[in-house]
């Protein structure tokens, strides 16, 4: 094994003791804010950092994907959030996010769509409100102008295009209740 991989191929402690010094060396003077103790670990694309705001505590693991399109576009994620790795937030409109939230490995959230014209220009599609202890799937969309009330889950892979009431279950492709 080369030097090169042993960096790059480091185990998960040293990686994430890396994202700890990184996130309070160089994250918390980049974003608009970081909260004490949060953790990102190798992020693949940050984006206008200036406007992403993360609270307290939270876990942000490899290849994540924070990206502002605009100058009006923000992402503002709550305390203890926990993102798996490949998680992807695209904001055009504003994609906030409360406390205690979790997202699986490879979920999207986005608040934008292309341009039929233009696929180079993008458009708001809505804001995105998520609120406390939601739990968001592997692999599960999240698309714009929608909200997700407090203790709501997104089943694994759902497509969520309309709004999910607080403490519901949905699933699949478009999302829909499930139980109670």
């Amino acid at each position: 094994m080369t030097f090169l991989q042993r960096v790059v191929e480091a185990p998960p402690s040293l990686r994430w003791h890396r994202g700890s010094a990184m996130s309070r060396l160089l994250y918390r003077r980049t974003f608009g804010g970081l909260g004490e103790g949060t953790v990102i670990v190798r992020p693949h694309i940050i984006r206008r950092p200036g406007q992403i705001f993360i609270g307290a505590g939270g876990a942000i693991f490899e290849d994540v994907w924070l990206q502002c399109e605009n100058d009006d576009s923000r992402i503002v994620i709550g305390d203890r959030a926990n993102f798996a790795r490949c998680v992807a937030i695209s904001s055009t409109d504003p994609v906030t996010l409360g406390n205690d939230c979790l997202m699986g490995f490879g979920s999207l959230i986005t608040s934008g769509d292309h341009d039929r014209v233009d696929r180079h220009l993008t458009k708001g599609t809505g804001p995105v409100t998520i609120g406390n202890s939601v739990f968001i799937g592997q692999g599960a969309i999240v698309l714009g102008g929608v909200t997700i009330g407090d203790g709501a889950s997104i089943g694994a892979n759902a497509i969520v295009t309309k709004d999910v009431a607080p403490g519901q279950t949905v699933v699949g492709i478009p999302a829909r209740p499930v139980g109670h």
